[in-house]
């Protein structure tokens, strides 16, 4: 089965390449059978789209039909709002008044209907696009246009609790699969008329819906319009979920790091718009994207500002431990053991050999069966379901972690060090984060097999410049430590209080205005302030 079609259209013609001339980019007729025998036609007769054929006037002498998929529109709102409106004595009268179908089109549209969205359709993409998303379409003998009714609905997931980047204290609302429910989310929290809402329609196929949220008067106006030109720049029949929005987006595609941070948090998205991204939320998946994104963001949870300045610097610097701790963990323990014994304290370096004399493998292979076990067992208890797929994962990690260090395969030290690299990568707040730190672990483990730690130190000095190679949508990647930026330093690896955090990110927006109040008790963050000239180089300028 070929879960994503890649087949391209000619949009500009409106043929499909495959199958030749297409009826959707042509007139809708105005003899009424023949435009539900080609709805009929196009749906392939499909049982969950829904004809009602009814007659309007005062004579009752105007045939008219109403189209709807019942598995996408609101039935109750359909049966309330498109038909008792249509069948009711006052639509009756109304209608008895006008002799031409384009005249009695022009009242049932502006009298009749009691609906808070109605659109007109003047061929058939416009008029099946407007029906697959679930709207209702009215159609009238001897009128060649169409009434599209807002009755979008369905089933959709109730506002629940994030499954990823749980906090203790905050928010328990998520994203969910709804698009405007997502919507509601953010401004909600965000009640300005600066937050600027643009919508897109991504794939000339799946018609997936793509909104774009940002503050006008903050976000960099060279990020708000790069972020416009890819989105619109994607040219793909389908799209399904976020990851592929983001892998068509980003602009460094050979690389293990994200360079475009994704949440299901309403309040993780809010602050980053408010700082000056932009965020795109894809209809039908929970997680938004944000960006430009920089490396420390992976590293901060919504935790962190609920808590006091203290703690939230301590648990952030214990995140960054276990990412180092997770990229050289077992590559350490091979260079010490291979290359570098020496460097290990004498009774130490005497329990390790003892432990060392029945395994049959050298260090490097010993360390990649563990870490090979340790990734299968991770993968194999997120596939089981969720009533036994912990315990399984957790007691066969003990069990065969336990039988290999009697059968002698591994040490029991070795043990100890994948566990602790295992668990350092749940530490990190940011599943892509870990997983990109997982797969630079295998890298380096293979450096210090063979050339020891000279081999870690030359894979760190690659490892660094790559990094700051890269960038997000104009943004160096290791703001603000390279470019090195002092304001911005107070909310990277230490978090301070709330009082001395005045401005915002200065690598992220050049409207660099204060997020405190000034003296005259007015948010100078509601105020319009200019561009600043000349120090505009790039997405970030100057501090002033």
């Amino acid at each position: 089965m070929i879960r994503y079609p890649y087949r391209k259209h000619n949009r500009k013609s409106g043929v499909d390449k495959k199958n030749g001339n297409s009826p959707r980019y042509l007139k809708i007729e105005n003899c009424l059978e023949t435009n539900l025998q080609q709805i009929k036609k196009l749906t392939s007769d499909s049982p969950d789209f829904l004809i009602r054929r009814f007659k309007v006037g005062i004579r009752e002498d105007v045939p008219a039909a109403i189209v709807f998929l019942d598995s996408m529109a609101k039935t109750d709102t359909v049966n309330e709002l498109i038909m008792k409106s249509m069948l009711s004595s006052p639509s009756a009268e109304v209608a008895a008044e006008v002799e031409s179908a384009e005249a009695l089109y022009t009242k049932i549209q502006s009298h009749a209907l009691t609906l808070g969205e109605v659109k007109d359709c003047d061929d058939w993409s416009s008029m099946m696009k407007q029906l697959l998303m679930g709207d209702t379409i009215i159609l009238l003998e001897g009128c060649e246009k169409a009434i599209a009714c807002g009755t979008r609905g369905g089933e959709t997931r109730a506002v629940s609790e994030p499954t990823t980047q749980t906090v203790v204290r905050g928010p328990k609302d998520g994203f969910v699969e709804s698009l405007f429910t997502n919507i509601s989310l953010v401004r909600r929290r965000i009640k300005s008329s600066d937050l600027t809402l643009e919508m897109f329609q991504v794939g000339s196929t799946s018609l997936t819906n793509v909104a774009m949220l940002y503050m006008k008067n903050i976000a960099n106006p060279r990020v708000v319009d790069e972020v416009r030109k890819r989105v619109e720049s994607i040219n793909i029949d389908a799209i399904f979920e976020s990851g592929m929005v983001e892998e068509m987006i980003q602009e460094n595609h050979f690389t293990p790091f994200p360079t475009i941070f994704n949440t299901e948090r309403p309040d993780t998205i809010s602050s980053n718009i408010m700082e000056g991204r932009v965020a795109l939320i894809i209809d039908g998946n929970p997680f938004v994207l944000v960006m430009p994104t920089i490396f420390a963001q992976f590293f901060q949870n919504s935790s962190d500002y609920e808590e006091r300045y203290d703690m939230a610097t301590v648990v952030r610097l214990i995140r960054y431990i276990s990412f180092i701790i997770l990229i050289l963990g077992p590559s350490l323990y091979i260079a010490l053991t291979t290359y570098h014994y020496e460097m290990i304290p004498t009774p130490l370096l005497i329990s390790i050999l003892a432990q060392r004399e029945s395994v049959p493998f050298p260090a490097f292979l010993e360390a990649l069966i563990l870490e090979v076990t340790f990734e299968i067992l991770r993968e194999a208890g997120i596939r089981m379901p969720r009533a036994g797929g912990q315990t399984v994962s957790v007691i066969g990690a003990l069990v065969l972690g336990q039988a290999a260090v009697e059968a002698g395969i591994v040490t029991p030290l070795l043990t100890i060090v994948v566990a602790l690299t295992g668990i350092a990568s749940f530490a990190i707040p940011a599943y892509n984060m870990a997983v990109a730190g997982r797969l630079c672990r295998f890298i380096f483990m293979i450096l210090s097999a063979s050339m020891g730690l000279y081999g870690i130190t030359l894979g760190l000095i690659a490892l660094i410049a790559h990094m700051n190679s890269l960038s997000s949508f104009g943004v160096p990647y290791m703001a603000p430590f390279s470019p090195f930026v002092l304001e911005s330093q107070k909310d990277a690896v230490l978090r301070l209080p709330f009082w001395m955090m005045k401005k915002r990110p200065k690598s992220i927006t050049s409207n660099n205005q204060k997020r405190m109040k000034d003296g005259s008790g007015t948010s100078s963050s509601d105020k319009t302030t200019p561009m600043q000239e000349g120090g505009n180089q790039g997405v970030s300028g100057e501090e002033e």
